[in-house]
């Protein structure tokens, strides 16, 4: 995510910080560095102008370059500026006093539109809500029964009533349906087209006064970088929207949407789709955005996506488990498995800060299949294998490694990986890399 603008940037306060002493000239060459990488980004060329401006006056005051740390000082300038451009404080949805509160779904077709309506009926599903699906898409061939499917398959409740064509009676009949069914929030997933064109304004307009929904969000593709800017614009324009999500924010590496679409459309950034997976919605942090964008990490989501995500149970179990030294192969594997549902191993490396004990993880490359092998190879194991790696010896190995379908090397390696793990986890549990923690220092952040 954004990785592109990411690495540009943490090289470019490399070189700052290996200045002796800090002067304009300096600055202004970071500052360069710094607008030539947010262009390249793909972001709006005004907003990358207003953007430099800004932190070219406050950097090079007297205050800054005379101060004790003048290079964490202009980062704290931008990593503050980037958390301004993205929309500043997080902007929570709105509900109606009444309901059923209606929240409108719109954007091109092909942007994710459809699925991140399913995402978001998840989303306040698991955060206390009770959701009714609704597609007005009578155009598009299967739209309906596509969201259909996609409700189904989360568990989410949905009105389907093929014998309908006209969306306005649709719209009366899902209200009626979310308020029977006893539903707080009515999401419609609208019409779409490959391009804006007066038809779809009219009838998204006519929808609009029909169900005075509280919330029009607009999904737009982040791939597509200035086009989603554009295409948010005038739809903003037309419906007064009142948020955005952005979708494939986990395949963008430039960020130019993301940086953008904010300051020029004045409507916030509410959600991001980071994954295909329909849990792979998540709220939209500008602060949390700039700081991984600026090599800070974002271990506040990572652990929040661990508290939703990792049975305590377990959790507890485990920490015992460390305390005591009885951690075995097979814990160690439903570790592996916890941790995949976290998401994409690569992604999870992402939301760590890129310095310190964690600067190399930046590079680190995961083979998931090669987790699947080694799930593959203790499933392999006996129960008394798995609990006392001390006896797999020789002959065990190549057995091991027949039954999983790998080699004797793949098998020594998990061993030794295993092996590791488990002294990293002693030391843990001794308060040794928590220590650690405590004294690193991230820059820009004091």
């Amino acid at each position: 995510m954004l990785d592109q603008l990411s690495q540009r940037l943490q090289k470019v306060f490399k070189n700052l910080r290996g200045e002796g002493k800090v002067s304009r000239g300096h600055v202004e060459d970071a500052l360069r560095e710094m607008r030539l990488a947010l262009l390249e980004a793909d972001v709006h060329f005004r907003v990358v102008k207003e953007f430099v401006e800004t932190i070219r006056r406050q950097a090079i005051g007297q205050e800054v370059l005379q101060s004790l740390t003048p290079t964490q000082q202009v980062i704290k300038i931008v990593r503050d500026e980037l958390v301004q451009l993205l929309g500043g404080e997080s902007s929570a949805l709105s509900f109606a006093p009444k309901p059923p509160s209606v929240f409108m779904i719109v954007g091109l077709q092909g942007s994710g539109k459809t699925t991140s309506a399913g995402k978001l009926a998840r989303w306040l599903n698991r955060n206390g809500h009770r959701s009714l699906l609704l597609s007005i898409d009578v155009y598009r061939p299967a739209a309906r029964h596509q969201l259909a499917v996609i409700a189904d398959e989360l568990n989410v409740l949905c009105y389907e009533d093929n014998r309908v064509d006209d969306p306005l009676q649709l719209c009366n009949a899902g209200r009626r349906e979310a308020e029977t069914r006893g539903c707080d929030v009515l999401l419609i997933d609208t019409a779409g087209r490959l391009h804006i064109d007066d038809t779809l304004m009219q009838e998204l307009r006519r929808v609009k006064t029909l169900l005075a929904p509280v919330e029009i969000l607009f999904v737009a593709d982040a791939m597509t970088g200035q086009d989603a800017v554009k295409s948010a614009q005038e739809f903003h324009n037309q419906l007064a929207l009142s948020g955005i999500i952005l979708t494939k924010m986990d395949g963008d590496a430039r960020g130019g949407a993301a940086l953008s679409i904010k300051s020029v459309t004045g409507c916030p950034i509410k959600f991001v789709g980071v994954g295909e997976k329909y849990d792979a919605l998540e709220l939209f942090h500008p602060d949390r955005m700039a700081s991984r964008i600026l090599g800070m990490g974002d271990v506040l989501s990572l652990i929040e996506k661990a508290e939703e995500t990792i049975d305590r149970e377990k959790a507890l179990e485990l920490e015992k488990k460390v305390r005591t030294d009885s951690f075995t192969l097979e814990d160690f594997r439903d570790q592996m498995r916890q941790m995949r549902k976290l998401g994409p191993i690569e992604q999870i490396l992402s939301m760590l800060p890129q310095s310190g004990g964690f600067k190399d993880l930046a590079n680190v490359k995961v083979d998931e299949k090669e987790l699947l092998h080694i799930e593959a190879i203790i499933d392999s194991m006996t129960s008394k294998e798995r609990n006392n790696h001390q006896i797999i010896n020789g002959s065990r190995r190549k057995r091991i490694a027949r039954g999983s379908g790998t080699s004797v090397q793949k098998v020594n390696q998990l061993l030794r990986q295993y092996v590791q793990a488990r002294k990293m986890m002693k030391q843990m549990s001794m308060g040794k890399i928590s220590k650690r923690l405590a004294r690193m220092k991230f820059p820009g952040l004091g």
